[in-house]
């Protein structure tokens, strides 16, 4: 299966982000790890289930998967998709989890705030690729 120019622009830019923010958690010390997920907790508390030590350890792991699924030309764009846009939720989960991220109105960002609300742009790329047509051929036919 070959990737539409569309489905490459919305897989390869977040995929490099991804991945590499995966790969430099794969060596996290335990101190670090812990924090990460005390951090991670204030918007999804099911993290605190994972050994402190190695959250760090698990979270680039899976950052890791989810940028190489995003690269996998055979990994289709509705799975791949799916991937990012409940990573992308997981983040404005933190976003919205913590007062001090939004203004007064609990919508936009403060200062503090702005690092995660730019992570809005993950939902949006994983929405618009589920929204892709499934294939080309189908694609042609629906133009007809």
């Amino acid at each position: 299966m070959s990737l539409a120019v569309s489905s490459i622009a919305l897989r390869a830019i977040p995929a490099a982000f991804i991945l590499n923010s995966g790969l430099g958690k794969l060596q996290t010390p335990p101190e670090a790890s812990a924090g990460m997920q005390q951090f991670a907790a204030t918007g999804i508390s099911a993290v605190n289930k994972l050994p402190a030590d190695k959250f760090g350890k698990i979270l680039g792991a899976a950052e890791t998967a989810l940028g190489a699924a995003l690269l996998t030309p055979f990994v289709s764009n509705r799975l791949a998709g799916a991937g990012l846009t409940a990573f992308g939720a997981g983040l404005m989960t933190l976003y919205f989890g913590n007062e001090g991220n939004t203004e007064d109105d609990g919508i936009r960002p403060s200062s503090d705030g702005t690092t995660l609300a730019k992570d809005s742009w993950l939902v949006a790329l994983g929405v618009g690729l589920m929204a892709l047509p499934k294939g080309e051929k189908k694609a042609k036919k629906n133009k007809k």
